[in-house]
């Protein structure tokens, strides 16, 4: 688009720039657009601000962090600007803290030093303070948290630029030096109006004291890194020289830090902390804050390679320190807010050298105190005041020997001479002659002291001098002898044993500290003792035991000074073999080897193997793998070490340690924070059953087995059933398994389909996961799907939306009858009659299973058994052989208790009626008679009917029916004489032991019941019938002899008479 930019105005300008950027697919292309509107709406046309903020805040969601880091640039230079704005962009800036980007959020921190003095300034300078404004200020100041706990943040860069934010926020919110001459812009304390309600004075002081305590912690991790270090060094003393209230702490800081570096630096990043040292060391020194730091600020310079004559040159002069202390002495902040007094009254305004010097009270109290301290006098004084010691440690006290602990100088004269000095001092205490003289200089203000002549103050001193009383210093060494070393180590263990045995119930904190820090502390003899006093009875004693592990767990991790004894030991072997002794010793006390592995500071390695034999013991492991458990939830640094000792067990080779191990990681998998690790470890597993041969990891003295070439039962199960077991927990890991079961051989497929059956049952045949399995059903694992579905129907009837879903894989997908089996009870009557002529090709035990399911052994069936009966016999012969059918129908014929005689009977009466006559029944006639003898009559019945349907035109029928008439005679006698002469005499061609029998009941016959039976019928049976000759068609008009004989009424030979004519 070409036009004169000199012809559009700064609204339409930034309008399409900001569309331009909203539509760019380049990051370049969107900064460059930034860059340009930061430069319009900021620099140019900052009236249009108002309106086009919104627009410009939406980038806030990009993608891309340069974009958001040029956004945070643009509510920097923004709040430069326009600081009524500020309420519009806090929201934001917290958003971009909150980022996925580190670049970003570094870059938002640096902005925010900026924005925190603006926007503090800025309510400072207002006339009322807005509702905007205070939720404005309630965001900064949640950002300022968040940000103070970013100082514990995994990123180094982070962690620099909240030390740089701390920095400024305490420098912000606490009263400037008065005595420095500060900046015209700068901002403090002094400029918070008392009238803010918002922004307290007291309460931002306080938060600063908090931060730089903060700050000093950090300050003195032993794991804080060199870059960390180095930043936080500079911090601290720019701090202290900007604010001389926290000389003292940052003096004390820095000489623990050099006393004790962080372990974990290299020889390089030494040597970069100890020039930095240097050079902080050098400007801290050169303030005159620091004059009565100097003692303690020499010795460090010395060592960093500073001479004596360079440190005197950096001191400040007496003339500096004289200006300073007159500017520290006008200032009214020390009336206003009430603080204490110098303990030492006495300012030194001349330039003259320390002999020419009057000593302050302080200084002769101390030169006392080094002169006349001995250690006889120490034991005095202890043993004086011992009793007036309050029952708990006060805390300013903890406090101030906190300090000198860090500072690693416990115990030198010099330390305790200034501590009962300053007491003295405290309660206007001195040596003889010098506490008149000390008060009437106390008296005289320090403007008179200067015009003093110096004669005079020589003379005075001179006089003052004179009164110190000279006292002669008691040496122990003339007037004792030492002891023998074997007299020592005698003495030392009767009072510990002594100490051991004493009484311990009224001060029961004071005995463990006092009993532990010595077994810390002592010779390896003194230790020897404790630690048997302790063996001996260690449940009694658990707590004493526990107390001394962190006693020995502080030495090690640094957080307390490490004994002068000690210095040559391993203190982490010390602590571990210390825990493993107490672990060999309460191997057999369930309850003690709990509370020392849960209760200790640190669970060692050894300790964990210690562990590990006893999870490997079946009579210990209910409660070690129970501990282990508790270890996993309770001790979250190593919570993963202890999570994977537990699932080791779960492939362990003993049932009884697996099953254990299984139902604690069971109820472990219910934490969302491991059951993640804990599913894969149990998909590792089963992905091992796809491998050629057992992996390694099952194998050895950790899993309790041998290693195997192939796959053995024991194997397979310790991959499955970590799986199996997870099943009802996670209901979508069936999927995987249906997986791994078509990539896998025979035996792991047999195992896998026997091990299925709990885990489904509890899964229930309404879990989705379960029927989207039956669904969608992968390859190969039709086996698995069929197995799902017989579990889950095995009790119970199948539920509609199994059924379905059954009906439409196997009419689309799979057409595997086996897969209609389980939902056969939830099939129409009309699919189940479909599907029989598969059904009975199955296997035979199959097969009876089917006909339970039907038979309402398995609950209510869509089949009568008189229906499934009669739907076997009228199965076509095309869809399924004559056999099968003969067994499926013995199958069924043998379940009496459902095939009644009453359900025969209608049974066959159903089958008379089929046309043509079911090829079977006359089977299933005979062995319907067989099971039930008073059919006899009924199936006597069917013969007579069986004549009138034709049965000699059914072969198979017929042969049926000469054997039900063998079976049934003579009772059948009277129907075979009912048949036609041809198929009477095929009978009995066809079953010639039915003649003789027939002819003797022929015999039997009277002359009257002979009558009544045809003569060709009666020529058969007695056998002297002959075939006659074909007939030739008589003439027309004549009459035959039957004609004849029919006409006149006789009877007809060639037609039976009906049934019951005898």
């Amino acid at each position: 688009m070409d036009f004169d930019m000199n012809d559009v105005s700064d609204q339409d300008l930034v309008t399409q720039w900001i569309n331009n950027a909203a539509v760019a697919h380049n990051a370049t292309e969107k900064l460059e657009y930034l860059h340009k509107l930061q430069e319009v709406l900021i620099r140019k046309s900052p009236q249009l601000l108002q309106k086009f903020l919104p627009s410009i805040l939406n980038f806030t969601t990009d993608k891309n962090g340069d974009v958001k880091k040029a956004l945070v640039g643009f509510i920097e230079e923004l709040c430069k600007v326009r600081e009524s704005l500020l309420p519009k962009v806090m929201l934001t800036l917290h958003m971009l803290l909150c980022d996925e980007s580190i670049a970003v959020q570094k870059r938002v921190i640096q902005a925010l030093i900026t924005i925190y003095r603006r926007t503090l300034a800025w309510m400072c300078k207002a006339s009322y303070v807005t509702e905007e404004m205070e939720n404005a200020w309630r965001q900064l100041s949640a950002i300022k948290l968040e940000i103070a706990n970013m100082i514990d943040s995994d990123n180094d860069g982070i962690r620099t630029s909240s030390v740089k934010f701390l920095e400024c926020v305490v420098l912000l919110q606490t009263y400037p030096d008065q005595a420095e001459n500060n900046k015209p812009n700068d901002f403090s304390l002094d400029d918070v109006p008392l009238t803010l309600k918002i922004a307290r004075r007291r309460k931002l002081e306080e938060e600063a004291n908090t931060l730089f305590e903060l700050l000093l912690k950090f300050h003195g991790s032993p794991h804080i890194s060199s870059a960390n270090l180095l930043t936080c060094l500079g911090v601290v003393t720019n701090i202290a020289k900007n604010r001389a209230e926290f000389m003292s702490r940052v003096v004390s800081a820095i000489e623990s830090l050099y006393n004790n570096l962080p372990p974990t630096l290299t020889t390089t990043q030494v040597n970069s902390v100890r020039k930095k040292l240097k050079t902080e060391l050098s400007g801290l020194i050169k303030h005159p804050a620091a004059y009565e730091f100097v003692e303690k600020l020499t010795p460090m310079l010395t060592d960093l390679g500073y001479s004596q004559q360079e440190i005197s040159k950096m001191v400040p002069k007496a003339e500096e320190r004289r200006k300073y202390c007159k500017r520290t002495l006008s200032m009214e902040s020390l009336q206003i807010y009430n603080k204490k007094p110098r303990l030492d009254p006495q300012i030194d305004f001349d330039n003259d050298t320390n002999d020419s010097e009057p000593q302050s009270l302080q200084e002769i109290n101390e030169q006392f105190v080094m002169e006349n301290f001995t250690l006889d006098k120490a034991v005095q004084l202890i043993f004086s005041s011992i009793n007036k010691l309050p029952t708990t440690m006060p805390f300013e006290f903890s406090k101030e020997y906190s300090k000198f602990v860090d500072s690693g100088r416990v115990g030198q004269v010099e330390i305790l001479a200034k501590i009962l000095a300053t007491q003295m001092t405290e309660a206007s205490v001195s040596p003889p002659g010098k506490f008149f003289m000390k008060k009437n200089e106390e008296v005289k203000p320090p403007e008179k002291e200067i015009e003093e002549d110096k004669d005079e103050k020589e003379k005075l001193q001179k006089k003052e001098r004179a009164k110190v009383p000279r006292i002669k210093t008691l040496k122990l060494s003339e007037i004792t002898k030492p002891l023998e070393k074997d007299a020592k180590e005698k003495l030392l263990i009767s009072s510990i044993t002594r100490l051991l045995s004493a009484d311990k119930t009224a001060a029961k904190c004071l005995y463990q500290k006092l009993i532990t820090t010595i077994a810390a502390c002592f010779s390896p003899t003194v230790r020897q003792t404790v630690l048997t006093f302790l063996l001996a009875d260690l449940r009694t004693h658990v707590d004493l035991a526990l107390a001394w592990l962190f006693e020995e767990y502080s030495i090690l991790q640094g957080f307390s000074r490490v004994p002068p004894l000690r210095k040559d030991t391993k203190l982490d072997k010390s602590y571990n073999t210390l825990l493993c002794t107490f672990i060999n010793v309460s191997t057999n006390d369930s309850v003690v080897f709990s509370r020392l592995l849960l209760e200790a500071p640190l669970v060692t390695d050894e300790a964990l193997e210690k562990l590990h034999q006893l999870c490997r013991e079946e009579k210990k492991c209910t409660w070690a793998l129970t501990l282990l458990r508790d270890l996993t939830v309770r001790k979250p640094p190593k919570q993963l070490m202890f999570l994977n000792a537990l699932l080791s067990y779960t492939t362990y080779e003993s049932n009884a340690i697996r099953d254990c191990a299984i139902a604690h990681v069971l109820e472990l998998h219910q934490r969302p924070d491991l059951k993640l690790v804990i599913e894969e470890f149990a998909r590792m597993n089963l992905e091992f059953l796809k491998l050629q041969r057992p992996p390694e990891s099952l194998c050895g003295f950790s899993q309790g087995r041998l290693k195997s070439e192939t796959w053995g039962d024991d194997f397979i199960k310790a991959c499955l059933l970590p799986y199996i077991s997870l099943l009802p927990a996670n209901e979508s890991l069936i999927h995987d398994l249906a997986k791994v079961y078509v990539q896998t051989g025979a035996n792991i497929k047999r195992i896998i389909l026997r091990l299925l059956e709990s885990p489904i049952r509890s899964m229930g045949m309404d879990s989705p996961e379960l029927l989207k399995l039956v669904e969608e059903c992968p390859k190969g694992s039709e086996t698995l799907v069929t197995r799902v579905i017989h579990v889950l129907t095995d009790k119970g009837p199948p539920s509609t939306q199994l059924v379905q879903r059954v009906r439409d894989l196997y009419h689309t997908r799979v057409s595997d009858v086996r897969f209609l089996i389980p939902v056969l009870n939830g099939l129409s009557k009309k699919e189940v009659i479909a599907a029989l002529p598969k059904l009975i090709k199955l296997n035979p035990v199959v097969v009876r299973e089917v006909f339970n399911r039907l038979l309402g052994l398995h609950g209510d069936s869509p089949i009568t058994p008189t229906e499934l009966l009669v739907a076997l016999h009228l199965i076509d012969s095309t869809k399924a052989d004559l056999k099968t059918i003969i067994k499926a129908t013995s199958m069924c014929l043998q379940e009496k208790q459902v095939f009644t005689q009453e359900v025969l009977a209608v049974v066959l009466q159903q089958l008379m009626d089929q046309t043509p006559l079911p090829t079977l029944l006359m089977r299933t006639v005979i062995q319907a008679l067989g099971s039930y003898p008073r059919l006899s009559g009924f199936v006597m019945n069917i013969l007579q009917r069986l004549i009138l349907k034709q049965v000699w035109k059914q072969k198979v029928v017929w042969e049926g029916f000469i054997k039900c008439c063998q079976r049934t005679k003579p009772q059948s006698f009277a129907v075979l004489m009912q048949l036609p002469p041809p198929q009477l005499s095929d009978a009995l061609a066809i079953c010639p032991e039915l003649k003789e029998p027939l002819k003797e009941h022929l015999m039997n016959f009277t002359e009257g019941q002979r009558t009544h039976i045809p003569l060709t019928v009666q020529e058969i049976i007695m056998g002297s019938y002959t075939q006659p000759p074909p007939a030739v068609p008589p003439p027309v008009g004549s009459l035959t002899e039957e004609t004849t004989l029919t006409e006149t009424g006789g009877p007809q030979a060639t037609e039976p008479l009906p049934p019951g004519m005898d």
